[in-house]
């Protein structure tokens, strides 16, 4: 079977699963033959391999039929142009998150940052995006997780960021979690936001970890803890981008009203509210 049949029968098996079925078969294939999927497509197709089909994509094809996530199969996720290696102990970095860092790029582009902190950092995706965006900042990065962290820091020792990242252990939920932590210039945070009556795709909920996915019946537990503790994260002049699902806007800015912050909802390259700017209101 040549490359191209492979592909086709491929993506037709994968029709079931998968709304990206043609694209995941291009990159499992890639990954299967060790070469970037722009390589595949205009090389490989082109002129077929002399050893054929290689025997590790029927396996890949297999796990994808069973819904495990594409970036978990290969391994790494792209995000804000850094090539993130990923686990099942870290979510998957979305490009929706990327409106965070858009945003901070707009909000700091006259001042930038000396001290980022990055809120349940997972894979370290916020984190190293903003530290690759400023080399002059500092950033820390806290998880409960220790498996997460060990993920993250081998992203920050791939891209050379290790010397401007502090990685800790830190529970948001627990008292006093952020004394000595110190203030920020930057707060970026993705906390779980999803309602645990919420109906997510198979792929999502049967291999993400849900730890970083859930956040009560409303969606908004975490909220309710973390925004009252952002006026002792920032520091004069700081703000905060945070994450939020589509119908939170409202929300997580009547909270932000009870901890004195102001609020600013920016959308997703969608158009759908995706990160809420915070700020002190006697700063606005």
């Amino acid at each position: 079977m040549t490359i191209a049949a492979a592909l086709a029968a491929a993506a037709q098996r994968l029709a079931a699963t998968s709304d990206t079925a043609r694209l995941d078969a291009e990159v499992l294939m890639a990954h299967a033959l060790g070469v970037s999927r722009s390589t595949l497509i205009l090389q490989h197709l082109r002129d077929p391999l002399p050893d054929g089909v290689p025997d590790a994509f029927e396996a890949l094809i297999a796990r994808r039929c069973d819904h495990e996530p594409v970036a978990y199969i290969i391994g790494h996720q792209p995000f804000w142009g850094l090539d993130l290696a990923v686990s099942p102990a870290v979510l998957i970095p979305r490009g929706d998150s990327e409106t965070l860092i858009a945003a901070a790029v707009e909000r700091l582009r006259k001042r930038p940052p000396a001290r980022v902190i990055d809120l349940g950092t997972g894979s370290g995706a916020l984190l190293l995006a903003a530290l690759s965006v400023w080399p002059q900042a500092h950033g820390v990065g806290i998880d409960r997780s220790t498996a997460a962290l060990e993920v993250a820091r081998g992203n920050g020792e791939r891209l050379g960021l290790t010397a401007r990242a502090q990685l800790l252990v830190a529970d948001w939920t627990c008292a006093e979690w952020q004394a000595g932590i110190g203030r920020f210039d930057l707060v970026l945070a993705n906390p779980p936001y999803v309602s645990t009556h919420a109906a997510l795709d198979r792929s999502v909920v049967a291999h993400e970890p849900h730890g970083a996915l859930f956040a009560g019946d409303d969606g908004l537990d975490d909220y309710r803890v973390l925004v009252p503790v952002l006026p002792d994260l920032l520091a004069p002049g700081g703000v905060a981008l945070i994450e939020i699902g589509a119908t939170q806007a409202a929300a997580v800015a009547a909270l932000a009203h009870e901890a004195g912050l102001a609020a600013r909802v920016h959308p997703d390259l969608a158009g759908r509210p995706r990160a809420v700017e915070l700020k002190q209101i006697a700063e606005n």
